[in-house]
């Protein structure tokens, strides 16, 4: 079952929604390979389905207001490559930040990312690959020389 481009867009936009906003985990997951999910970011960062999940957890723990939006959209055949950006406000202790465990300073915070993902043949993400500044993301967090 090979979905279409429109159809594999409409679920990472979905899953993406979900993870950043919060939603039904259940829904959630069905938007994943939970088993052989592995998750590819800055500095050698490697997680599984529930360390992805677990930092989500932490952003809406930490971030009020949030809100996620997509740019440029290429696709080839399972993979998506786009633009993502993040936003929230930084009001509650961030437990998964690149440095650690970081108080709020009450700022607007945006995360610019670059993203590829791969998707199995029913739609199932099972693999992203993550670049980002995590120079200017940690000076917003206001943890310069951490």
């Amino acid at each position: 079952m090979n979905l279409m481009r429109d159809e594999l867009i409409a679920r990472l936009v979905k899953a993406g929604e979900l993870e950043v906003m919060g939603g039904d985990q259940a829904e959630t997951d069905s938007y994943f390979d939970t088993e052989q999910f592995r998750f590819h970011g800055p500095g050698g960062f490697e997680a599984d389905y529930s360390g992805l999940t677990n930092y989500f957890k932490s952003v809406r723990a930490a971030f009020d207001d949030r809100s996620i939006r997509r740019g440029i959209i290429i696709v080839e055949g399972n993979y998506i490559a786009c633009q993502t950006w993040i936003e929230g406000r930084f009001v509650r202790e961030f437990t998964q930040s690149p440095a650690g465990p970081l108080p709020p300073n009450g700022k607007r915070v945006f995360w610019d990312l670059s993203n590829i993902f791969r998707f199995d043949d029913h739609g199932h993400l099972v693999e992203e690959w993550v670049r980002t500044d995590y120079r200017s993301f940690l000076h917003q967090l206001g943890a310069e020389g951490r």
